[in-house]
């Protein structure tokens, strides 16, 4: 498996000084951090993605999974096959970006107990 420093991304010269900025200019939209969270797992079909993501249009989702490709997030495999079976996997670097959303979900679940909450409080001083 190709080391990190192997893979080839941006050059550093067009990089952000800041690193959350380069996180950001990698995963900042939302299609692009749903599509890691489906791929964590393993190898999945266009078709698999596009389902498991929902509304995204065919368009959006061949445009973010490009942008990944050419960012060295994820490998993009096409069979000779007819109809053509074209799939998508993690790089190392890629899956490397696994604590960021594994951080991601753990603040959100947090947000989601804190808010559900609120609103509990929030019903019972009403009633």
């Amino acid at each position: 498996m190709e080391s990190l420093k192997e893979i080839a991304v941006t050059p550093a010269k067009e990089l952000p000084a800041c690193p959350v900025e380069t996180t950001l200019m990698l995963i900042s939209d939302k299609w692009k951090v749903l599509i890691l969270r489906d791929l964590l797992p393993g190898t999945k079909r266009f078709g698999e993605l596009k389902k498991s993501i929902g509304h995204v249009s065919q368009k959006v989702l061949t445009a973010q999974l490009r942008q990944m490709e050419e960012s060295g997030l994820l490998t993009r495999t096409v069979y000779p096959e007819v109809p053509p079976r074209v799939e998508y996997t993690l790089t190392e670097l890629g899956y490397s970006l696994k604590s960021v959303l594994d951080a991601m979900w753990d603040w959100g679940e947090e947000y989601k107990a804190k808010n559900q909450q609120k609103r509990t409080e929030g019903e019972e001083e009403r009633a």
